[in-house]
């Protein structure tokens, strides 16, 4: 949990930015982005980093789950962390922006969540840094990573299978089949950068353009000649947006 310090001197409430870190759906190191997030917490916001359990023992919709139970919690206790249930966000980057974008988009759809914690939050916005899309799709353009095979991280992700011979079970993880345009979806800012080996560029554009076909409120940046990650992504121009 990270917090505005001027927090622990008054009673004021304030926004929460739920952040899910990325590692190919295997465990995260959670503290990966410990500065550009305490930078985020400076302008304002509660930031809470959740976690999620590894792919490897636990498959889609694991994920999901785990990342709605978590909000479900600081909501359900928002009062201890002085937070405005009316102003939530989720981010993440990689794998974490898949789970964010799916989290968010199934918010108030009452399905890839557990029984016994049931989900109700007002989702205000999402941000996506260079998160996979349709991971049945991923090893059509290049890239240096295997998206195929079953321990790779999207075989992993369906539950160690072989993804090409299991395309609608991986259709149903990506965020495609839950984008309607007569249900709600938050405002979602994307950032990848076209020189990509690991999440290809096309998987943003998949997502954005089918955003639009819907009429959801998107923005996208291209960030040029950037690879996976890194300082064009943390810069002082992408934390003016929040």
């Amino acid at each position: 949990m990270l917090v505005p310090k001027k927090q622990l001197e008054s009673n004021e409430k304030y926004p929460l930015l739920v952040y899910i870190q990325g590692n190919a759906w295997k465990k995260q190191n959670v503290i990966e982005h410990i500065i550009p997030l305490s930078n985020i917490a400076k302008k304002g916001f509660v930031v809470a980093i959740v976690q999620y359990r590894d792919a490897s023992i636990a498959p889609f919709p694991a994920q999901i789950e785990d990342t709605k139970t978590a909000s479900s919690f600081l909501i359900e206790r928002h009062q201890d962390y002085q937070i405005d249930t009316k102003n939530i966000f989720l981010g993440g980057d990689s794998s974490g922006g898949h789970t964010a974008i799916m989290t968010g988009i199934t918010a108030n759809q009452n399905i890839l969540e557990l029984e016994e914690f049931k989900y109700a939050s007002s989702i205000q916005g999402i941000f996506d840094f260079y998160g996979p899309t349709l991971v049945s799709e991923m090893q059509n353009e290049p890239s240096i990573q295997d998206h195929v095979t079953p321990p790779s991280p999207e075989g992993l992700l369906l539950g160690g299978v072989n993804v090409l011979e299991h395309k609608q079970e991986a259709y149903q993880a990506s965020p495609l089949p839950y984008i309607k345009k007569d249900v709600n979806t938050p405002s979602i800012l994307m950032i990848h950068g076209n020189k990509d080996r690991l999440v290809p560029f096309g998987q943003s554009v998949l997502l954005y353009n089918t955003l639009k076909e819907n009429n959801k409120d998107v923005t996208f940046y291209c960030v040029e000649h950037a690879d996976h990650g890194g300082a064009a992504f943390w810069n002082n121009q992408v934390l003016d947006n929040f």
